[in-house]
């Protein structure tokens, strides 16, 4: 069956769809290899710069692909890129997370001298929101922003941040005042910032530790409107949540074509395996459940490219979806594949454990349900 058959994918998605399949069979002969790196792996660099695929998630204005950006072509572009490899999904994403409140609120000369070389894969982005005691509570964060003569300071600590050590500049959400939220462009050479290596993950990942001791940079720096910049971690979510539910749908299917690789060839009791009712189920199962998160990360990704703010439960609701759903399709694969399933380094252990961080990262799953049940308390459906 075709992918996104329940789902009719126009011909430009279409064709950036197999551009990005292009890509990631390129990276699949390293993928292992690149999903064990804490650092950006230079093959996957390399394949990721020269497909050009970066370029749609920054502003055409701006060195990218199309004025505004559309969501189901990330969404596309993502679930190619996870079927192969998770440090190839998290380079190519990150570069959008990364910069979009620049794009959005960063002044004209700041998006001149970053965007275009974002777009290009020639700078890194990052984004520091969390903090050691700050997760999915933002408003709660103690990085502190302040007007100083010279230009805007700097002063906390950032952690679990993707990409540290490795982006060029963060976009640094902070409090400003008693009750305002800032965000500055802080570029990763600034005096006063360390970056010191983050904690080892079950699935390999480029973390890292920032510390702001009163780092100081042009008032030219800052993002959106001082002390009302909270909206443009909102405005990144709407955008960028969606596609997490693509990559959870590469994955799945990854899973699933590897446990039928070994259900249709290895034989038990006279008979391939998966003519063995409990497993010709479970993998039937598994095919409804990527077909059906394909579907509704698909649905949701084309909904928000129109207003993503107004969508964004649509966007939660198809990221716990597919995630969800991930997580138990590569169980279901893993369990099929009996003994097979268990070794050490073998392709469908790498993918259980990138199962696992997608229902956690952009939203737990646990904190977009409360956020769901409170609207459904107030009659939105």
């Amino acid at each position: 069956m075709e992918e996104g058959q329940l789902f009719e994918l126009s011909p430009r998605h279409r064709k950036v769809r197999e551009a990005a399949r292009e890509v990631a069979a390129r990276v699949d002969a390293f993928a292992a290899e690149a999903d064990e790196s804490t650092e950006v792996h230079a093959g996957v660099l390399d394949a990721l710069r020269a497909s050009g695929l970066a370029r749609h998630v920054v502003p055409a204005a701006h060195g990218g692909e199309s004025e505004t950006l559309d969501p189901l072509t990330i969404t596309v572009v993502r679930e190619a890129l996870m079927y192969s490899s998770a440090h190839l999904d998290s380079l190519f994403a990150m570069q959008g997370i990364g910069s979009y409140s620049l794009a959005v609120g960063g002044t004209d000369e700041l998006r001149r001298a970053w965007l275009p070389r974002v777009a290009a894969l020639e700078a890194i982005a990052g984004l520091a929101l969390t903090e050691p005691d700050v997760g999915s509570d933002l408003r709660a964060v103690t990085t502190t922003v302040d007007r100083v003569a010279g230009g805007v300071r700097v002063h906390g600590r950032k952690s679990f941040i993707t990409n540290g050590g490795a982006a060029d500049f963060y976009c640094v959400l902070g409090r400003e005042g008693d009750d305002g939220y800032s965000m500055v462009l802080v570029p990763a050479d600034a005096p006063g910032l360390t970056v010191t290596r983050g904690s080892d993950l079950i699935a390999p990942h480029i973390l890292g530790e920032l510390d702001f001791d009163g780092v100081v940079v042009p008032e030219e720096n800052r993002l959106g409107v001082p002390r009302k910049a909270f909206s443009l971690m909102l405005q990144t979510l709407a955008v960028f949540r969606v596609s997490v539910a693509g990559s959870a749908v590469g994955l799945a299917q990854a899973a699933l074509d590897e446990a039928l690789r070994h259900v249709t060839t290895r034989e038990q009791f006279g008979r391939p395996l998966i003519h063995l009712g409990a497993v010709a189920q479970n993998v039937a199962l598994s095919w409804t459940e990527v077909e059906t998160a394909r579907a509704i990360a698909y649905r949701a990704a084309a909904l928000a490219g129109s207003d993503p703010l107004a969508r964004l439960d649509m966007s939660s609701i198809a990221k716990v979806g597919a995630t969800e759903a991930a997580g138990r399709v590569v169980d279901r694969s893993l369990q099929v594949m009996g003994r097979f399933g268990l070794v050490r380094g073998s392709k469908i252990e790498r993918l259980y454990r990138n199962a696992r961080p997608l229902r956690v990262y952009e939203g737990a799953t646990e904190v977009l349900l409360d956020s769901l049940a409170r609207r459904l308390a107030k009659g939105v459906s």
